[in-house]
């Protein structure tokens, strides 16, 4: 009598193996929830690093930390020999100097944020690549660096603003809810490039020239309202230039700031659209970032 022999059980697939040791995908996505515990857990991390890079930028500069005053001093000075000496802007403008300065400070929060953004993976891809942690704690981190060097910044600013006849008053208390909603509305843009420049590290050679594009729509160096009413544009351009965020942003310091900045030259439910434009960006910007976690310094 022949004996047969009984059929192998079916192999075992890779992930079954895998899951019956209880072994899990390296660098998977976690679920929304646990990713933002882990960015809690790590705040520590953040805020030191965002420090530490602050203080590292132009430690080989001779003048050091002096620069984070200086480069947005020089851009206001250019610009307001172009703009204010050449082209004859400070004619239209009431309080030029101040308008000028408090424009190219703001500006200079949100460029560089978006320019720190398209850097933050590509620019510490040693560090993603052999550390585990939640990736967004990088351009988090960069953007909380830019902060900074706007609060140390301020100063310089409100020098210029008492230099030019603009003292404190109850008015200027409006500038901290503006900062706090532009900084949450240039950490979601600035995580939002950050996944971008990931896929596509071009990005930030062209990145320059969006951003010089976006300046000139945002009135940092003239009055919105004075060209808006000087020109038969069409109503969507008009509320397109009103509603663009850096140029919303900017007004409302504005507003805070400088006496002749009247709410008459603001956009029509300006605070609400500021509002709009920070939860947006700052939770879809965070979403976009969080989708693409586990790609972060692969390939």
């Amino acid at each position: 009598m022949i004996k047969t022999r009984p059929p192998a059980p079916p192999a075992e697939s890779l992930g079954e193996l895998a899951a019956r040791h209880g072994l899990t995908v390296s660098g998977a996505r976690p679920s929304l929830g646990a990713y933002i515990g882990q960015l809690w857990s790590r705040r520590h991390f953040v805020t030191a690093f965002a420090t530490a890079r602050l203080t590292a930028q132009y430690s080989q500069a001779r003048l050091g930390q002096v620069w984070q005053l200086m480069t947005p001093l020089l851009n206001a000075a250019v610009y307001y020999f172009i703009f204010g000496i050449l082209l004859k802007t400070s004619h239209h403008v009431p309080d030029f100097v101040p308008f000028l300065v408090t424009g190219v400070f703001i500006w200079t929060f949100t460029s560089n944020s978006v320019m720190a953004g398209t850097k933050a993976i590509s620019g510490n891809i040693g560090l993603v690549r052999a550390l585990h942690f939640p990736r967004a704690a990088l351009p988090i981190a960069l953007s909380l660096q830019q902060l900074q060097q706007l609060l140390f910044s301020m100063g310089a600013l409100t020098v210029i603003l008492i230099g030019f006849g603009q003292f404190p008053q109850a008015s200027w208390l409006l500038a901290v809810p503006a900062l706090l909603l532009q900084a949450v509305f240039n950490t979601g843009l600035s995580m939002a490039m950050a996944r971008i420049a990931a896929r596509t590290p071009d990005i930030a050679q062209l990145m320059p020239f969006l951003l010089r594009t976006w300046m000139y729509a945002s009135g940092v160096m003239f009055s919105l309202a004075t060209v808006l009413r000087g020109r038969d544009l069409p109503h969507w351009v008009a509320v397109a230039l009103q509603c663009n965020p850096a140029a919303v942003y900017i007004d409302l310091m504005r507003f805070a700031l400088i006496d002749s900045f009247t709410s008459a030259q603001l956009p029509p439910h300006v605070w609400a659209v500021a509002l709009g434009w920070a939860m947006l960006f700052g939770a879809g910007g965070f979403l976009y970032f969080w989708q693409a976690e586990e790609q972060y310094g692969r390939g």
